[in-house]
């Protein structure tokens, strides 16, 4: 089940999301899932996160959630274990890399290199995340890669907003992009899950052509 291709096809934009409060996760995702992204990446960036991941897994089942920021194997045994469906990863080195392709769960590995995304390719794995997008070289760059290996699909993540997403999914080898705006701090911690509902909706409706 290592193939992430199926989990890039869910929403044109991933959120990508970081909760310090457990008690904040239920109605990020709630509200995502009320916009019409029914896909959470929680990053593994507090030391809440499992807990977080584990109220989105038991008590909102229509919304896809997955781990990202997935360092090491033990943080990929302890999300799978809490009910993450799909792992993200910045980067990925071998031992990490072959630690996850042993679990029930899609893998969707970061690259920021042609040889990186070879490396992957011999792996058999088609679906990557382009990361950091923006600093990495952004859709000129993914272009380029496109033409030589047209085979792979990319969730490009990193300084991406509502305005530059566009450029991204307007690439035959972009299947959804990956991005932060859609639950701003401040609005997470003020309680506004109407206006995350606002920016899914706006998120939902982007095109893939």
């Amino acid at each position: 089940m290592a193939d992430a291709t199926s989990v890039l096809h869910v929403s044109p934009v991933i959120p990508v999301v970081t909760i310090a409060d457990p008690q904040h996760a239920v109605p990020v995702a709630r509200a995502l899932a009320d916009g019409g992204v029914r896909i959470i990446e929680l990053t593994l960036r507090t030391d809440s996160a499992l807990e977080s991941l584990k109220r989105i897994a038991n008590e909102v089942p229509d919304i896809l959630v997955g781990a990202g920021t997935i360092l090491t194997p033990a943080q990929a045994d302890a999300a799978v274990g809490v009910g993450a469906q799909f792992l993200v990863s910045p980067g990925v080195t071998p031992a990490l890399l072959d630690h996850m392709l042993t679990l029930d769960v899609p893998v969707l590995p970061g690259v920021a290199t042609v040889g990186e995304v070879m490396a992957l390719l011999e792996r058999g794995i088609t679906a990557m995340k382009f990361f950091p997008a923006g600093p990495a070289g952004g859709p000129d760059y993914l272009a380029a890669i496109g033409a030589p290996i047209p085979q792979v699909q990319f969730c490009p993540t990193g300084g991406i907003s509502l305005d530059s997403a566009p450029a991204y999914l307007k690439l035959p080898n972009v299947s959804c992009v990956g991005g932060s705006w859609l639950t701003p701090r401040a609005v997470v911690e003020s309680n506004d899950w109407d206006q995350i509902t606002r920016l899914a909706r706006e998120a939902a409706g982007l095109s893939r052509d």
